[in-house]
């Protein structure tokens, strides 16, 4: 893994590892954040707002892909090129269509006829599973910080998570009590990287900017989230959350 992220000149850069001096000193208890860059000020940290997909959650789109294109005999480029040029998708993303319109969009959109389970499965392929030792990660950090996640996401995958993806035994046990509070694009009816779904967030839970730090593995979400002053980590490989915390 290359944690060897590029720093703006005239800025310094600490090496992985545990931070010493005061940065160390976050407030009592077991967290020692790695400082990737000399903006984000570990010791300010309150907040930790997390993002799902290639964060916590292991995700390969291209499994989705791959399985629409057995369904509708179309090519593998030519369902990505689908997939990334017709709004149905960010709709979906956005709770502007519910459930049953978005499978009519999937029919519609790869001249596929086949019922609804084929297409959750094709779906949900691309979600490939949450390593436990993240969940519990996110259990501890609840101790130290205000912990939230913030998904761009839809009603389908948020279903198959809660019930195939966590541990078995509590019936109780649904993706949201992993965090103090859960905020999904299509029951917000917005999206990263706008400004208001961050805004939102913020103002809901009085959170000042400057002391939240969010963790996002797209670019474009880590650009939306510094232009309304929140602190930011773009999380380039699966693990990197792991080696941030020292978990």
């Amino acid at each position: 893994m290359d944690f060897d992220h590029p720093c703006p000149a005239g800025k310094k850069k600490h090496p992985i590892g545990k931070v010493t001096g005061n940065d160390a000193k976050l407030r009592p208890g077991y967290f020692v954040l790695t400082l990737i860059d000399a903006d984000v000020l570990v010791s300010s940290v309150k907040n930790l707002i997390f993002d799902l997909g290639g964060v916590i959650l292991d995700l390969s789109v291209d499994h989705t892909l791959v399985s629409f294109a057995a369904l509708s005999g179309m090519s593998k480029e030519k369902v990505h090129e689908l997939y990334h040029a017709t709004p149905g998708f960010l709709d979906y993303e956005r709770g502007a269509i519910d459930d049953a319109r978005f499978r009519d969009f999937i029919r519609e959109t790869y001249c596929i006829s086949c019922d609804d389970a084929e297409i959750d499965r094709s779906w949900n392929a691309m979600l490939r599973g949450i390593p436990p030792v993240k969940l519990d990660l996110l259990m501890k950090l609840q101790n130290e910080f205000q912990v939230f996640l913030l998904s761009n996401t839809n009603s389908i995958h948020i279903g198959h998570i809660n019930e195939t993806m966590l541990p078995k035994g509590n019936e109780s046990r649904i993706l949201d009590n992993y965090f103090h509070k859960a905020y999904y694009s299509h029951r917000m009816g917005k999206r990263k990287p706008d400004a208001d779904i961050f805004e939102q967030v913020i103002e809901e839970n009085n959170l000042l900017p400057e002391e939240t730090l969010f963790l996002d593995d797209y670019a474009v979400n880590i650009e939306g989230a510094k232009a309304v002053g929140i602190k930011t980590v773009h999380v380039t490989s699966p693990n990197l959350i792991l080696e941030y915390f020292h978990a």
